[in-house]
């Protein structure tokens, strides 16, 4: 249905008024659906329910519950047809004001509502960015093949003998502070692999030498990130009792371990599968941070001014998004923010950083896909719906199906515009190696 007039008046930077005018007619239409709807459950005397005629049907129930009926349905699909009049990309809920409402003359409103922000794009052609020197080590090899071998070992109980290095233990514990108990400072078989860092590194160095049923006390500085905050920094004293020990048994590195983790015959194919692998990851993660390098530049020369309500719609998603799997294991958000010593406010300060980031990073991006004129084609987003389902383990039909009852289709189609972005701005780069090789292996040992 053709709206009579519609216009859009900026109002604030990210911020924009409609106003909308609706013929009479329209409203006249609307006006006795209502009647026609809401006649059939009147209680009024002298008629059966749904027989009153109009008129006394507004002098029992005065016609304002008709006009308050009617707006119900006739605001939000007359707004949404103004909208899609005027082009705008709202990106929070309208404040709406009725002006005029009356049977006989149009109806006019307007909706003051928050809009997606313009983006100034500064230099994202050109750019300069390191890429890290991808290799892997003999050393690298060796110590992912020591994992697999930890991975593999057998626990053998130790009945005689000492807590050490790498143990994984039974104990229970009691923890005070000041001589009373504290909230979350005891356990009873608790498992701990020594050297992990169950509270803190020097405690477990003090786990060490222990033997089953001994008791031990040991003092421990609460560490200052402690979830009870309350306590964080203070110091404690810790009672433990161990009950059990359990000691890695590892297998000898050769043929038949190779034969029994992979399916390899030679502990070198092995070998050379597992180079392949941290070559691959090396390469993988090299590319992703000179990507997320470039994003980064393009964001910091552009201009953009977030709205309140669209970081506010984004930080909503991104507790959903955390409290899903807290909800599957049975735990209510209440209880979730209690044991984590936060509260929803909390959690959401925590979060707003990274939400208000990643839309400042879509914006741009967004943006320098528009100037560059990227398109998304149908045989692409078949090809990212086939990863996805082989992901979820769907059919791609079944999966295009749900996505497109839920308006899920243009996310798919917006990470691939970006994507397409992204790899823009690649190909205009100016690519430099850096020193220093890049594996994941040495930024785990850079941490």
């Amino acid at each position: 249905m053709a709206i009579m007039k519609a216009t859009a008046e900026k109002i604030d930077t990210n911020r924009v008024e409609l106003e909308v005018e609706l013929e009479p007619e329209r409203l006249s239409r609307v006006m006795d659906q209502a009647y026609r709807r809401l006649v059939k459950k009147a209680s009024i005397p002298g008629f059966r329910p749904g027989k009153a005629p109009r008129k006394v049907f507004e002098n029992y129930y005065g016609k304002q519950l008709l006009y308050e009926d009617a707006l119900e349905r006739l605001i939000p699909e007359a707004y949404l047809e103004a909208v899609k009049d005027t082009g705008i990309q709202p990106v929070s809920q309208p404040e709406v004001d009725v002006v005029q409402l009356e049977e006989g003359k149009p109806v006019i409103f307007k909706a003051k509502v928050d809009v997606k922000p313009e983006v100034t794009l500064g230099d994202y052609r050109g750019l300069k960015v390191e890429k890290g020197v991808v290799e892997v080590s003999e050393a690298d090899v060796d110590r992912e093949l020591e994992n697999l071998r930890n991975r593999y070992a057998k626990l053998v109980t130790i009945d005689d003998g000492a807590v050490q290095m790498g143990d994984i233990i039974t104990i229970d514990y009691e923890g005070t502070i000041e001589g009373e108990p504290f909230e979350g400072g005891s356990g009873t078989d608790r498992s701990v692999e020594v050297g992990k860092g169950f509270v803190a590194r020097d405690f477990d160095e003090k786990l060490v030498g222990l033997t089953v049923g001994e008791t031990r006390e040991i003092p421990l500085t609460i560490p200052e990130d402690f979830p009870k905050k309350e306590i964080a920094g203070k110091e404690a004293l810790i009672k433990v009792t161990l009950k059990a020990i359990r000691r890695k048994e590892l297998v000898p590195l050769d043929d038949e371990f190779a034969k029994d983790v992979s399916e390899h015959d030679s502990l070198q194919a092995l070998r050379e599968e597992t180079r392949n692998k941290l070559l691959e990851a090396a390469e993988k993660k090299a590319e992703s941070d000179l990507r997320n390098a470039l994003i980064q530049q393009a964001v910091a020369n552009a201009q953009v001014e977030i709205p309140e309500s669209m970081i506010k719609t984004r930080l909503d998603a991104m507790v959903e998004e955390v409290m899903r799997p807290v909800a599957q294991q049975g735990m209510s958000k209440e209880e979730f923010l209690r044991l984590t010593n936060r509260t929803e406010e909390s959690l959401r300060a925590e979060m707003y950083p990274r939400a208000e980031e990643d839309l400042r990073k879509e914006l741009v991006i967004d943006r320098i896909a528009e100037v560059e004129g990227v398109e998304v084609s149908e045989e692409e987003v078949e090809a990212e719906l086939e990863k996805m389902a082989a992901f979820y383990r769907l059919e791609p039909a079944r999966l295009r199906e749900i996505l497109e009852q839920n308006d899920g289709l243009e996310s798919v189609r917006a990470v691939i515009r970006r994507d397409k972005a992204v790899d823009l701005l690649v190909s205009n780069a100016e690519t430099v190696e850096k020193t220093g090789k890049d594996t994941p292996e040495a930024e785990e040992q850079g941490e």
